[in-house]
């Protein structure tokens, strides 16, 4: 059952949506993110319908120095095997057949409304990637900060924060061995549109004829409709291939080092604890939310001597670099997690 007004198109949104030409307009996206781990991500079709079966060694056999004439003991390695599932993110489009019409091009209409979808996706999967826990939901896959939220681990660094306003900085290495994306067995990689008719053909107006939904009062109407489907998950093959920057506390920075965390050396200390960052075809990057980027920012300014902090070309793209590293922007990126311990 659709609810008027905020599951369905009303005569508002359509007018919303003109110019005074009465053509389409140009929506400005306020509400978009800046998401540049989706550009990094590398992804790979899983080997089970739900995900992936991953395989790890966890032993190695015993070696010992002989002599001549004297004999070893015989022993073998010992590996293990881990199900990554993926999660399903999903959205319905619902637009009354007559109301897509009567803006004039009911195709570009139903564009804006596709750009907004994707955009959503995007959003919902870079927040599944960092935040998402399969053992709280279900329904979810299990992102990062799940997996590393130990301050024991050698896979996690300490920056010194207290209290609920922290923030993390991320090094991922993105490889086949390490951290990749998955899409179940069968499936395919990225966002698939459904444009979803319950009858072929079209009408005496040139469109097609759509299918029936139900209003608030259970009556039936046409609508042209759409799905967004997505389904994605994580494999960390090897956790070696990512480090976390925990517990940095976004209100102690400062540019001159006088007081939290100092980004340069924790991401130095990074860089010395991940593994694969030169392994043929991985790519590494730092990922960190829009507060502590324009806090590295400033500290890499304000340290003049500073030799690890550049910016390069790559694919025509201008990209800020500590050492070989890209640094990133990630919105999805929370600056108010509670203290990792």
């Amino acid at each position: 059952m659709a609810i008027l007004g905020t599951e369905l198109h009303t005569l508002a949104d359509i007018t919303a949506r003109l110019d005074p030409d009465g053509k389409t307009a140009i929506i400005g996206e306020w509400l978009s993110q800046t998401n540049e781990v989706l550009d990094d991500m590398l992804w790979a079709e899983g080997n089970l319908p739900t995900g992936e079966r991953t395989t790890v060694r966890v032993g190695l056999p015993t070696v010992t120095a002989r002599g001549i004439n004297q004999g070893v003991d015989p022993s073998k390695s010992r590996v293990a095997q881990v199900d990554e599932g993926a999660a399903m993110l999903e959205g319905q489009s619902d637009i009354d057949r007559q109301a897509a019409m009567m803006s004039g091009n009911p195709d570009n209409y139903r564009l804006t409304e596709a750009t907004a979808f994707y955009e959503a996706l995007s959003q919902a999967q870079s927040t599944m990637l960092f935040y998402g826990n399969a053992a709280t939901s279900p329904q979810e896959y299990t992102g990062l900060a799940p997996r590393y939220n130990d301050i024991s681990s050698d896979q996690v660094i300490e920056g010194s924060g207290t209290g609920d306003d922290n923030a993390s900085i991320w090094l991922v290495v993105w490889s086949a061995m390490g951290v990749k994306g998955i899409y179940p067995k069968g499936s395919k990689a990225g966002i698939s549109h459904l444009n979803v008719t319950g009858n072929t053909g079209t009408g005496e107006d040139g469109y097609e004829i759509g299918h029936y939904v139900t209003d608030a009062d259970g009556k039936r109407f046409l609508a042209v409709s759409d799905n967004f489907i997505w389904k994605c998950g994580l494999s960390v093959k090897d956790p070696r291939y990512a480090v976390r920057i925990a517990n940095i506390d976004k209100s102690l920075l400062t540019p001159d080092y006088s007081t939290g965390a100092q980004l340069e050396m924790l991401m130095v200390e990074a860089l010395e604890r991940v593994e694969g960052l030169n392994m043929p075809g991985a790519r590494a990057a730092f990922y960190m939310p829009r507060t502590i980027r324009s806090n590295f920012r400033k500290q890499m300014v304000d340290n003049a001597n500073n030799s690890n902090f550049s910016y390069e070309t790559i694919g025509g793209k201008r990209l800020m670099m500590f050492g070989e590293v890209p640094v990133r922007r990630v919105d999805a990126l929370k600056a108010d997690e509670a203290r990792v311990v």
